[in-house]
């Protein structure tokens, strides 16, 4: 049974930072890209960034490029995204995700198995 369990959110001002990790488990974590996507109250789940199983290809949202750094542990089945210069409109849970075999996706229905979410809350 594939688990993602994500940690780290919480409450921040803006200009802050905050660190979420993904840890994995259940499948064979090196051999599938990882994504983060976020939803907001009232608003569809938007990407975030996505990496590729070695870690040769990232790709991020154009909302957060220069802000969010997305990285990977294989060693200890965890992703990571890096969050700097928080804004208020950052604010929502996030949700790690693990791909399905295949090209590195920023497309949500290419993700199979999704964690229960953090929330993080940046105040303004």
């Amino acid at each position: 049974q594939v688990q993602l369990v994500e940690s780290g959110g919480g409450l921040v001002q803006a200009g802050g930072s905050l660190k979420l990790s993904c840890a994995a488990s259940g499948r064979t974590f090196s051999s599938y890209a990882m994504g983060w996507f976020r939803q907001a109250p009232g608003k569809e789940r938007e990407f975030v960034a996505a990496i590729s199983w070695s870690g040769g290809s990232i790709f991020y949202g154009d909302s957060v490029k220069g802000r969010f750094t997305i990285s990977r542990d294989n060693a200890k089945n965890t992703v990571y995204l890096q969050m700097n210069s928080l804004k208020p409109e950052d604010t929502a849970v996030y949700y790690c995700a693990s791909g399905r075999a295949g090209p590195l996706s920023k497309l949500d229905y290419e993700y199979d198995y999704w964690g229960q979410g953090t929330q993080v809350t940046v105040s303004s």
